[in-house]
């Protein structure tokens, strides 16, 4: 029997007494892109949190290419292999946008210390090389000729994918996106669908994503999870979910 490449097994978080999540059995395939949406407050970034170590799980586990990284530490588990962004941009506003994919990048080094200080030895080759890495995914994204700006003087929606491609940087075999079109208007939510498109096919990315645009999950996504107040009520494909009379009830409204 084939292992999943990924899956939450009675994925659980408790604060204070109260249940964020509860139980949550989420399965993705290698290649595929899949949502996890619910009304405000449902539980879907404690999800995320949890699966990769911002927060700790009170029960269950995460299952990753066949380990069991429940309860790692953060930069531990972004090595195995899986990169997020978050609901609010995270940049270094103080640093270009070069700058910062290239941070991201740094996680890879192999020079030390000694050779940081005196740039010798590696220092040279491995900054020729992220930095040579971070203008290629600003190519990918459509940002090189953002690269020397300031990350902060940026619109929100090229914010965004800075914030994506350094994420890239790090080599994700699974990339989870937090509200990635939160704030974009029309137009920058059809060009940003496009480019994820072209992310997965030309990285081969394995990507999950939380967003309150139902268009947009609708149309990108293969397969939809449903949770409601910590509680998984649907997972099906998108047709199914939106036929799901659970989840209208619970989340996209009656009728």
């Amino acid at each position: 029997m084939t292992k999943p490449f990924f899956r939450t097994d009675s994925l659980s978080v408790i604060f204070g007494g109260l249940s964020a999540l509860n139980n949550l059995d989420l399965e993705i395939e290698q290649g595929q892109i899949i949502g996890l949406i619910g009304p405000n407050g449902a539980g879907k970034t404690t999800a995320f949190n949890a699966i990769t170590g911002s927060v700790r799980t009170s029960a269950g586990s995460v299952i990753f290419q066949g380990m069991d990284i429940t309860g790692w530490r953060t930069y531990r588990i972004a090595r195995t292999g899986i990169a997020r962004t978050f609901q609010q941009i995270r940049l270094y506003d103080d640093l270009s946008v070069l700058e910062n994919v290239m941070v991201a990048g740094h996680t890879t080094i192999q020079y030390s210390f000694v050779e940081a200080v005196v740039g010798f030895g590696r220092f040279a080759a491995d900054e020729r090389r992220i930095r040579s890495k971070a203008e290629g995914l600003l190519e990918l994204m459509g940002l090189i000729d953002t690269a020397s700006e300031k990350a902060e003087s940026l619109p929100y929606g090229r914010q965004r994918k800075v914030e994506i491609a350094r994420a890239l940087a790090l080599e994700p075999k699974l990339l989870l996106l937090d509200e990635p079109v939160a704030g974009m208007n029309p137009r920058e939510t059809i060009e940003f669908g496009e480019l994820l498109g072209k992310l997965h096919r030309d990285l081969n990315l394995t990507i999950g994503l939380i967003d309150h645009d139902m268009s947009f999950v609708m149309d990108i996504c293969q397969r939809i999870k449903v949770i409601d107040h910590g509680v998984p009520i649907a997972w099906g494909t998108p047709l199914e979910i939106q036929r799901n009379e659970q989840v209208i009830a619970a989340y996209l409204g009656e009728g």
